[in-house]
């Protein structure tokens, strides 16, 4: 890995973790579906990745890259959905 690489992949981080943390709350339910639309491309990426590989390596690192992402968009749209579900009106139980 390159030096180059290493230092974008440091400040990626860097900067998404400052990013994340001065998020207001209101913004978060936004955000998380924004999170789960580049996972969704990240799925689509690393099918088309492992699809054009001949290498056990890629093929495995691919396949890892396919898991992973679609447990974060599962987990991103439970956690969204429980999010939205705090801000429905509870019904007054009277029958209307």
């Amino acid at each position: 890995m390159s030096v180059e690489i290493l230092f974008i992949l440091l400040l990626a981080m860097f900067l998404g973790f400052e990013l994340i943390a001065k998020v207001p709350s209101q913004l978060h339910t936004p955000l998380m579906s924004g999170s789960n639309a580049i996972s969704g491309i990240t799925i689509l990426g690393a099918i088309v990745a492992v699809g054009t590989s001949a290498e056990t390596v890629r093929i495995v690192l691919g396949t890892l890259a396919v898991m992973f992402a679609t447990i974060n968009v599962f987990g991103g749209y439970v956690v969204t959905d429980r999010m939205l579900a705090m801000f429905k009106k509870k019904s007054g139980g009277s029958g209307k």
